[in-house]
């Protein structure tokens, strides 16, 4: 579908002034995103405290972003594709900081809720806009795959920055804190990328379709809520009928983009073998990752007694893998393959989520820390590897909604994760047995165990928390084995899937 020349010397036109000082803009964009949510995991014991959630609205806490942006990122991105992704990227950073000071200061649950909900509309606005802009400035192939894989090690340095300084900030500050670090970055990619970014959009876009984005929308948020009540509460009328809701609404999205003109997105896409292996090599990883990355936090803090900056150090190794991984990935597929470097990438991150089965209370750092640094590592290759793929595989004017296509299937899956094996570690825990007088307020989280525990005479307190950290440690390993066959059987998948795709070498017309 690429249009490519055999040429050893790209004209200046396809190797574009000042794309590298840009691609530095759209890293920033990536640390916001990334910073965002990982400082949430380090933040939740916190807010559990001052916030008092219930497990169940402990866990939409965690997801609705998820939930949210997985709905609207083919909207948003098909949306930057018409009215220029530079627009639509410094549109939404700057929504993006501003609601971050919502987040900061939420006073109850459910404004909490309603906050990292308005924050998931910000948001997806943001991660297709960087992947299409990359496409756009990088007409070779090669330098692409480098560009992807900064761009991917910069959401690992993320990943790595948000617990260190979160960690930090919760140390010396309130837990609101640790949203507005996304203030000054937010300006900086503002100012910075009015100047240095350029504009690019689908030159024949056709209408933006209302009626589609509320098809997608309702779509997405029925079938993920649907899962997640079931897998935390087992399957309700109530339940039945938004997956049910969800599914029709996703089935008449399909049907009005096969019939429209100009859709929204070109599902002929998915007719690409390589594109439709990769989305769902992304979607089953993440899937497999999420839910567990999600509750490591609470297990460093809240089981082993770390303070929130040493947990934050603790969790470096898998960015540190990661960012080496996303920036030898291309070159690493084009030596060997693609499939080889995908599927070898999943395996190593199952088989180091197995690992996670044997942990218990005490277990020691280097094995927790071999285990990150092997996630890392593969996750790196991993997804460094699957988004040059999903690039490469359609014309630059589409690669707002491919790029859309990606993060969904990124966002779906961790909003998946987060719901099945969050519910996996949830429903574990709930049922342990505590000592006599312990509030039912112990069995909602492990925080609210550690805050009823304050309240109790010593003795009786430590049995409370041995048994409920216990429970804790009980789900997680459970979680662990899930995930770790979640991935490996991607990395069977993605081998059968992407034989005989390879990374581009030629040159493409810009």
């Amino acid at each position: 579908m690429t249009r490519t020349l055999q040429s050893a010397h790209p004209t200046e036109a396809v190797k574009r002034p000042g794309r590298w000082l840009a691609l530095s803009v759209l890293v920033l964009a990536v640390l916001l995103v990334a910073v965002d949510a990982t400082v949430l995991g380090l933040a939740t014991p916190y807010i559990s405290e001052d916030l008092a959630p219930t497990g169940t609205q402990l866990l939409w806490i965690g997801d609705v972003y998820s939930f949210v942006i997985a709905g609207l990122l083919v909207s948003m991105g098909s949306l930057g594709d018409r009215i220029g992704r530079k627009r639509i990227l410094l549109i939404g950073a700057t929504v993006f900081g501003l609601i971050s000071v919502l987040n900061a200061y939420a006073s109850t649950p459910e404004l909490m809720i309603l906050a990292r909900a308005l924050l998931g509309v910000a948001g997806a606005t943001l991660m297709p806009a960087t992947l299409a802009l990359i496409r756009n400035l990088f007409h070779d192939p090669r330098e692409r795959s480098l560009a992807i894989g900064i761009w991917g090690a910069a959401a690992s340095a993320g990943m790595a920055v948000g617990p260190v300084v979160g960690g930090f900030l919760l140390e010396h500050f309130w837990w609101g804190s640790v949203f507005l670090i996304n203030l000054p970055v937010m300006a900086v990619l503002v100012v910075v990328g009015i100047k240095l970014l350029p504009e690019s959009r689908n030159p024949d876009p056709g209408p933006w379709d209302l009626l589609s984005v509320v098809l997608s929308l309702a779509g997405m948020v029925g079938i993920v809520y649907a899962v997640k009540e079931a897998a935390a509460h087992g399957f309700a009328w109530a339940t039945l009928a938004a997956g049910l809701l969800g599914a029709a609404a996703l089935y008449g999205f399909v049907r009005r983009q096969l019939t429209m003109p100009t859709p929204l997105l070109d599902m002929r896409l998915f007719r690409s073998r390589g594109f439709s292996g990769a989305v769902l090599a992304d979607l089953l990883t993440i899937l497999g990752l999420s839910g567990l990355v999600f509750f490591l936090s609470q297990y460093l803090q809240l089981v082993q007694g770390r303070r929130p900056f040493e947990a934050g150090l603790a969790e470096l190794p898998a960015a540190v893998g990661a960012v080496v991984a996303g920036l030898i990935a291309g070159r690493a597929a084009r030596r060997f393959s693609v499939r080889a470097v995908v599927s070898g990438g999943l395996a190593a991150v199952g088989l180091a989520l197995a690992a996670l089965t044997v942990i218990d209370q005490n277990t020691g750092y280097p094995l927790l820390g071999g285990v990150l640094l092997v996630v890392g590592v593969g996750a790196g290759f991993a997804f460094t590897v699957t988004a040059d793929v999903i690039l490469s595989s359609v014309p630059k004017e589409q690669a707002g909604a491919a790029s859309a296509v990606s993060e969904t299937a990124y966002e779906l899956g961790a909003a998946l994760g987060i719901a099945v094996l969050g519910s996996i570690v949830t429903g574990v825990y709930r049922g342990f047995t505590g000592p006599d007088g312990t509030p039912a307020a112990a069995h909602e989280s492990l925080g609210g165990a550690v805050e009823a525990a304050s309240g109790l005479p010593a003795q009786p307190a430590e049995a409370l928390l041995d048994a409920a950290r216990q429970a804790f440690v009980d789900g997680l390993t459970i979680a662990a084995g899930v995930g770790a066959a979640v991935l490996l059987a991607a990395a069977v998948a993605s081998w059968f899937l992407l034989r005989g795709q390879r990374l581009e070498d030629g040159v493409e017309h810009p």
